[in-house]
């Protein structure tokens, strides 16, 4: 059972087509729901993701934040009301293509890690040239302190069993260090390349200037946690009885 988590604010303009597209993707391939989280948002979002789910009969529920609290507590959010075992995030501006989750879901039957993250890969991004640049310089610094192993930790989509992102710490913008934070608890990435589009409506709601002050305070905070973590191997168990 895949539950597709996709945290959303005012993107009413895209939402519906993803969900189509991930229907698409998906139906006769596994069992699915999809859960979309309405971070807040001053649109129909909402209520475009109940009329597409009754359109194209795919299993869905919308959840509405009351105010926004950010991408990572709406990722939070639709974890916690998951059905799935595994999950799968993609941004609602769709950006991530879903047509990739198949090529994912395919890794399954040859991990064994009971922790485990699938990250996306855009190898070929579809920005302007400024903001790949940032983006790689982003990235290299957090693999050099961080040492994930990720390229390209700012994609949306990505895999992973429910109960691991539950183990998680929590905090705001930990949806960017995913792979690190299942590193830390003993477990392993695997990396997928995939596509990347251009959003078709609405703007985005990041900036270089606001990703990259929070940026380095994120880093510095998963540093930390990173340097406490304990991993814990049971050498020897033993149950008796009377």
């Amino acid at each position: 059972m895949i539950s597709v988590v996709i945290p959303g604010k005012d993107e009413v303009g895209n939402i519906g087509p993803l969900m189509k597209e991930i229907c698409q993707s998906l139906q006769g391939l596994t069992e699915f729901e999809i859960v979309v989280v309405d971070d807040g948002s001053e649109d129909d979002t909402f209520g475009e993701v109940i009329r597409t789910a009754k359109e194209t009969q795919c299993v869905a529920r919308a959840i509405r934040h009351e105010t926004s609290t950010g991408q990572s507590t709406a990722i939070v959010t639709g974890v916690k009301h998951a059905a799935g075992q595994y999950i799968v995030t993609l941004d609602a501006d769709g950006q991530n293509d879903p047509a990739d989750i198949p090529a994912m879901l395919a890794q399954l039957p040859q991990i064994s890690a009971e922790h485990f993250c699938i990250a996306g890969y855009r190898k070929n991004r579809k920005d302007t040239a400024w903001k790949r640049f940032q983006s790689r310089f982003a990235n290299k610094v957090r693999d050099a302190l961080l040492h994930d192993g990720v390229p390209d930790t700012g994609c949306g989509l990505k895999l992973f069993p429910r109960d691991t992102f539950l183990s998680l710490p929590y905090f705001d913008h930990m949806h960017r260090y995913i792979p690190a934070l299942v590193r830390r608890m003993g477990g392993e990435v695997y990396i997928s390349v995939v596509n990347h589009r251009d959003r078709q409506e609405g703007v985005s709601k990041y900036t270089a200037w606001n990703r990259v002050w929070v940026g380095i305070v994120d880093i510095l905070g998963v540093m930390w946690l990173n340097r406490r973590a304990k991993i814990a191997k049971v050498a020897k168990q033993e149950t008796t009885h009377g």
